[in-house]
């Protein structure tokens, strides 16, 4: 479990948002996924888009629009023994509409459970076929009598319609861009998405307020077919991508760990290595595997962008993921805080890595006339000085004095303010 700094407004504010998109039904489409984006653009002035079904994404087809009024399963009695109403797991997304009466035993090929977690209701999903069925706890599934018929009811509709998502485009100095994307998907997940869009929301929201070197790009999307139809859309957009994040499962009380790119030694990648090294806390810096989030799609081979992905949870790794346990309770402000925080300095790192020029190459100047020397940077100071030489960037320099990256930072504009040093 990590140790959280001392908490401000943020953690609260970031928390706040995701209670209010957690009771929301979101799917890969639909209703839930407009309204979710809708309360996003209450706080960010987003532009949605809309995709119609059947359109050709490279080697896939944006699916048919689903919505969802009613679910529930009745015993003999008539009694609901299963209601979507109480949670939105109940329901299998993307379940056809039917309205049927089976045995326990053909009605049992429908209903899923977590028997590890008697109590917890599971998460699944039916996108690619068409197929209809229920979650539900273990113990729950316990109490239905095997000898009984029961009603099957699932008020849907799977029609030709939309693919949504939302974006956001911040302008910066530069044309180069920084890319921040986050899922929008998951219905009654608290950390494995929702967690993701309060950061980015925040991290947008402080952006927006200061001045920029790179321009930014957020992109809120329903999961894989979200990233491959913004992908398919906008391929001479991605030339412009130096740098860029996926933000998911960052609310729990696990320790950070960022997944390089799939090019493993991108400034980005080599950044966020730096800022957790430096933050003396307990950290992973993973590589590359071709699955997990929407780096995926952003790292594949035709497209080969400098995409990592952060998190606190890892994919599939911690027991409440993909479960009913990942609620409100799950999420904490101060893990929200602490990651805002961690990803603002990489951030704040990637706008601050320039290559500089020493203008007194030939043997070090002579520091203490200018004021320089006898501080707690000196070292920083000269390291600075013996490898800006056109091709070290202030990175560079920070990784091979093993110094914070503030330090040399720091020291750089000391020089530069002493006309010792010019931008390349």
């Amino acid at each position: 479990m990590a140790s959280f700094p001392a908490m401000t407004s943020a953690g609260q504010e970031m928390h706040a948002l995701v209670a209010r998109l957690y009771p929301i039904y979101r799917s890969i489409t639909g209703a839930g996924l407009r309204q979710t984006l809708k309360i996003i653009q209450e706080q960010l002035p987003l532009e949605i888009h809309e995709v119609a079904s059947g359109t050709k994404v490279f080697d896939w087809t944006v699916p048919k629009e689903w919505n969802i009024r009613e679910a529930w399963v009745k015993n003999a009695k008539g009694e609901r023994v299963i209601d979507f109403q109480n949670h939105g797991l109940h329901v299998v997304s993307y379940s056809v509409p039917i309205h049927v009466r089976l045995g326990f035993a053909e009605l049992r090929n429908h209903l899923f459970t977590v028997p590890e977690h008697p109590d917890w209701i599971p998460y699944r999903t039916s996108y690619y076929k068409e197929n209809w069925g229920f979650c539900l706890s273990e113990n729950q599934l316990g109490q239905f009598p095997e000898d009984e018929k029961y009603e099957i009811y699932i008020d849907s509709s799977l029609e030709d319609g939309h693919l949504t998502y939302g974006e956001l485009h911040l302008e910066g100095e530069e044309d180069a861009e920084i890319l921040i994307s986050c899922h929008t998907c998951h219905p009654s997940l608290a950390n494995d998405n929702l967690s993701g869009v309060a950061v980015a929301v925040h991290l947008a929201r402080k952006l927006a307020s200061v001045p920029r070197r790179y321009s930014y790009r957020f992109l809120f999307v329903p999961g894989t077919i979200g990233a491959i139809t913004w992908l398919a859309r906008n391929e001479s957009v991605t030339q412009r991508i130096r740098h860029g994040l996926v933000l998911t499962c960052l609310g729990d009380s696990s320790h950070l760990t960022y997944k390089r790119s799939r090019r493993g030694d991108a400034e980005v990648d080599r950044a966020f290595a730096h800022i957790l090294k430096h933050s003396s806390e307990r950290h992973d810096v993973i590589d590359f595997f071709p699955y997990g989030y929407d780096e995926r799609q952003y790292c594949s081979p035709g497209f080969d962008l400098p995409v990592g992905c952060v998190m606190r949870g890892r994919h599939g790794q911690f027991p409440e993921y993909h479960t009913s346990a990942d609620d409100l309770k799950f999420v904490q402000p101060e893990a929200l805080q602490d990651s805002f925080e961690k990803i603002s300095a990489v951030l704040q790192l990637l706008e601050e890595n320039r290559i500089y020029v020493n203008q007194n190459p030939k043997c070090e100047p002579q520091l203490g006339r200018r004021g320089l020397l006898g501080g707690s940077d000196d070292l920083s100071l000269l390291w600075v000085l013996n490898l800006s030489d056109g091709r070290h960037s202030l990175l560079d320099i920070a990784e091979r004095a093993n110094l914070p990256f503030s330090m040399i930072k720091d020291a750089a504009t000391k020089l530069a303010g002493s006309d010792l040093l010019k931008v390349r």
